[in-house]
């Protein structure tokens, strides 16, 4: 039942194999004995995919829950002897996690040196179910409406450019100056990255074209581009932080404040009964307000 359910969420053979190190003979053995077990077809196999029947799709439905509950009840049992152990796959966006994430995690496993985590980072939506993932942080808004989420808090962003940048260029004083002679460092896969909304001191808001020859569709390389002198753009604090501190960057416009961006965390429903995955789940729910610039609900203010 359980290679069934894994072969249905990831579509392949070969991939569920790949997971649980077995071979593909293996997997279609599993298969092809819960098929004779319940005695009807539950896949469609070809040799390009693999489709649920009509007969499959009830099953899996049931199957799900069947060792949802299953795992639970062996979890509930460990726990009462044993640390927690087992293995956590978690994705999040790319510069997000290399920045931030993964200290958060060495810090999580000094704590249950039992649990390994997989972390994979990737600033693509990718499915959940299909790629095995059990928790996502996510910034921006949320599409996955399957899935249980928690607003961690919000990011906040703010304008900034290297000095030298802005000695060769200028200092901006209101939003109008950036739309005229100045290179914007804008990121190709944030919709709306070239228009800018700032909260002014009196709560007016503007909105001004920050144009460029510069886009870039990672964090980590808009962070040197920022260094290099290309530009002003806008950044996630935590992206700078340590950046402005040392002086190597500055703050733009302080005085307004560019809308801030919601940090969700995605949780597989069939997996949010996991101690192991609900540890980790509140370990970061409770240090996420440690990484520069995240504020919770009621902080913040435009």
């Amino acid at each position: 039942m359980r290679t069934f359910v894994r072969v249905t969420e990831r579509g392949s053979l070969s991939a569920v194999a790949r997971d649980v190190g077995v071979g593909q003979s293996t997997i279609t053995r599993h298969l092809c004995e819960l098929e004779e077990a319940v005695g009807v077809a539950l896949l469609s196999r070809t040799t390009r995919r693999v489709t649920l029947t009509e007969e499959g799709r009830h099953y899996y439905a049931n199957s799900v829950q069947i060792l949802r509950m299953v795992d639970e009840a062996g979890e509930e049992v460990r726990s009462m002897r044993e640390a927690p152990a087992g293995t956590i796959r978690i994705s999040c966006t790319a510069a997000f996690g290399v920045l931030h994430l993964s200290r958060l995690i060495f810090a999580f496993q000094e704590h249950y040196r039992d649990i390994s985590v997989d972390l994979s980072l990737s600033d693509e939506r990718i499915n959940l179910v299909q790629e095995g993932i059990d928790i996502a942080l996510r910034l921006g808004p949320l599409s996955d409406s399957s899935m249980k989420h928690r607003l961690l808090g919000h990011s906040r962003r703010l304008l900034a450019a290297a000095p030298d940048y802005l000695a060769k260029f200028g200092t901006p004083r209101v939003p109008q100056d950036l739309a005229t002679g100045h290179e914007g460092i804008r990121m190709s896969n944030v919709a709306g990255s070239d228009i800018l909304t700032l909260v002014g001191p009196d709560s007016e808001r503007h909105v001004v074209s920050l144009g460029g020859r510069l886009r870039v569709d990672h964090g980590l390389a808009a962070r040197e581009a920022f260094l290099a002198g290309r530009g002003i753009g806008a950044a996630h604090q935590w992206l700078i932080d340590d950046l402005l501190a040392s002086g190597r960057l500055e703050v733009v416009l302080p005085d307004y404040a560019l809308l801030p961006v919601p940090l969700s965390m995605l949780i597989v429903p069939e997996r949010s009964g996991v101690s192991r995955v609900r540890l980790l789940v509140d370990f970061l729910t409770r240090q996420i307000g440690d990484v520069p610039g995240m504020e919770g609900n009621d902080q913040i203010r435009l």
